[in-house]
């Protein structure tokens, strides 16, 4: 029997031949090589992690996970606990930005509540996989217990299970959870071995002596918890959250199903951080969406070598930078797929480097 837990088994192939093949087909389109950018880099990207040389996106799906925080308890947010729960009523009405995002962008959206501090078992159109009633106050104890660590990792596994039933073929998380930032912060800065305070930001709006005592608070913890760290999902048990967790589980669990990911800002980033760590072989299926505003996400994105597609100075999560960058992933694809070749169009090459 293997001591090898599920999210340490490696993640699907990247099929490079395709990747070549692509390119080549690429070459022959009706344009100077390289002339449409980036946005042919994507194509060739999402055909190496497809296994097809005309990718497509038909079933891109979003799970925005939420839960709540115990280190709200010491004033690091701007907003109190209760918040989230009418968030989620919020997503499932339709009045979020997700949701606004989910109807313009055509994508499928669940909601997902992994532990929210308030009771909210009744809400309709809501998935419920409450672990518990928020994490502990980790400026204490411990965020979680390592049981309910695996359990965040399993909600994010079980949930990827689903969607890849129903035909997705790329996903994106979205978080929703008071206090969620500095959760973020503290366990990118034990993965990172960085100093905590610069990746700690205003999250929902938190500026001045209110900053001051943020950056305080998760630099206690970070000290509180370091010695307790040895392996990365330490990091999550000690600092953070139950949605970090289970955003970190599916992006596991869409890298082994082979599903592509893109990946939204500095929470999932976060998330994505910590999965990498778990798991190393993830890293090769995410693409990333957005730059955050929130002031510690390059630091993120560089330590993940990772250069995000837009900079829209959004701060907002719930997936939305991902949504957006939706779009352009379709372009790149559509550009890709239905160009005419030199030979289809009769144009000569030679006439056209020319221009």
């Amino acid at each position: 029997m293997s001591t090898h837990h599920w999210w340490q088994q490696p993640a699907a192939n990247i099929h490079d031949d395709i990747r070549e093949q692509a390119s080549l087909y690429q070459s022959q389109l009706t344009k100077p090589p390289g002339a449409l950018g980036k946005l042919e880099s994507l194509a060739l990207e999402l055909a190496a992690m497809q296994g097809r040389i005309h990718p497509e996106i038909n079933h891109a799906h979003c799970i925005v996970f939420a839960a709540d925080h115990g280190v709200t308890a010491q004033g690091v947010s701007a907003f109190p606990q209760a918040v989230t729960v009418e968030m989620l009523k919020n997503f499932v009405c339709g009045g979020a930005a997700i949701s606004v995002l989910s109807n313009q962008n055509q994508f499928e959206l669940s909601v997902v509540n992994c532990g929210t501090a308030t009771y909210c078992g009744e809400l309709e159109g809501v998935i419920h996989q409450s672990i518990a009633a928020g994490t502990a106050d980790f400026s204490r104890d411990a965020a979680m217990t390592p049981q309910q660590a695996e359990q965040a990792l399993q909600v994010g596994f079980d949930q990827l299970q689903r969607v890849q039933q129903a035909g997705c073929d790329l996903f994106f998380a979205g978080d929703m959870g008071i206090g969620n930032t500095s959760a973020a912060s503290a366990t990118a800065a034990v993965l990172m071995k960085c100093d905590v305070a610069t990746l700690t930001g205003p999250g929902t709006g938190v500026y001045g002596k209110a900053l001051d005592h943020k950056t305080e608070v998760l630099v206690n913890s970070v000290q509180r918890a370091q010695g307790n760290i040895q392996i990365p999902l330490d990091a999550l048990i000690q600092l953070g959250g139950f949605e970090i967790g289970a955003i970190a589980g599916a992006y596991i669990r869409a890298a082994q199903l082979g599903i592509p990911v893109l990946v939204d800002g500095f929470i999932t980033t976060s998330a994505a951080l910590l999965a990498v760590h778990l798991n190393p072989s993830v890293r090769d299926w995410l693409l990333f969406s957005h730059g955050s505003a929130e002031p510690g996400h390059q630091q993120l994105l560089a330590s993940l070598q990772a250069t995000p597609l837009l900079d829209l100075s959004m701060r907002l999560g719930e997936g939305s930078g991902a949504a957006v960058a939706l779009p352009l992933l379709r372009q790149a694809l559509a550009l890709h797929n239905q160009m005419a070749t030199f030979a289809q169009a009769g144009v000569s090459e030679s006439g056209l480097e020319e221009h």
